[in-house]
């Protein structure tokens, strides 16, 4: 590849502890250190799993200036700084930067959606913003508009991006991307049930939200790849297949929040619209935690 990847292995879509006071620093610490200890290869704080959507404007740059602190070096941080308003895109990839971050993620405009030729203009807006890697992150079925391998084509020169979370599920339509751009920039699984399918293409790894649960073996599973113990990182993913499942039998993330709170990590504390996990589901998921000795 012409740049270097941000990161190579797993790296956490961290959860955001929250109570109804805000932000739980203190659970938010201890998961911190508890993922890098484990062996974590990088954090992506306040994207998606971490609930961005829903913290206010303080809070967000609250988290992202906390984790960037309390990582301090040890593996690379990367904001989630997308938005539906690429002018508060611009805002928050700013702040991130200057705040010591490695990388920021950022998420295809949902709900006003965009053209192709759309998502080409913003996306190169915020990264001719940005003084960190980019990473372009493209999740159709939450967003509503999906980036085309030739829109990938148009974006991979600019110097400051990167890399592509890619969780369009389409793995034809990812081949093509690696044939068109895999040579520029690093591709991640943004999905935890393809993850080896990716490597095979010449992925550098995956954005989990599979490792906020088990992250030395989500590492592990990019790493024996990266080894050429192919067999090896494919058992681990058919093992860990029924947990995905399982956290992701509900709107993401209210499987893992629920997970992460069994494990001590925080309150299972959601909010509007998002609501505490059904109690059915919620069984099922703490069953196979407890098979797999996570509690």
């Amino acid at each position: 590849m012409k740049k270097e990847a941000v990161f190579r292995g797993a790296a956490t879509a961290l959860i955001t502890p929250l109570n109804e006071k805000g932000i739980d620093f203190e659970a938010y610490g201890r998961l911190i250190d508890w993922q890098i200890d484990q062996g974590i290869d990088a954090l992506v704080v306040v994207g998606t799993t971490g609930e961005g959507s829903t913290l206010n404007y303080q809070e967000h740059r609250n988290a992202i200036r906390y984790a960037v602190r309390r990582v301090n070096g040890r593996v690379p941080v990367i904001a989630g700084t997308g938005s539906n308003d690429t002018a508060h895109a611009i805002q928050l990839t700013k702040f991130a930067c200057d705040n010591g971050v490695d990388g920021v993620l950022l998420v295809t405009p949902y709900y006003n959606k965009a053209t192709q030729n759309g998502l080409i203009k913003m996306y190169t807006a915020i990264a001719d913003a940005s003084t960190k890697p980019c990473i372009l992150y493209n999740v159709p079925s939450r967003t509503g508009v999906n980036i085309e391998p030739t829109t990938y084509q148009a974006l991979a020169d600019h110097p400051m991006i990167y890399g592509i979370k890619e969780a369009n599920g389409n793995i034809s339509k990812i081949a093509e991307t690696f044939e068109r751009v895999g040579d520029k920039v690093a591709i991640y699984s943004g999905n935890d049930d393809q993850i080896v399918p990716i490597l095979s293409l010449g992925g550098q790894g995956v954005i989990s939200v599979l490792s906020n649960l088990v992250p030395a073996q989500t590492s592990e599973m990019c790493h024996k790849f990266f080894r050429r113990d192919v067999a090896g990182a494919t058992k681990m993913q058919l093992e860990y297949l029924p947990l995905v499942r399982a956290l992701f039998c509900e709107v993401n993330p209210i499987p893992v929040k629920a997970a992460m709170a069994a494990m001590g990590f925080g309150e299972n504390y959601l909010r509007l619209p998002l609501t505490p996990m059904e109690d059915a589901h919620r069984e099922v998921l703490l069953d196979i935690m407890r098979g797999h000795g996570l509690i």
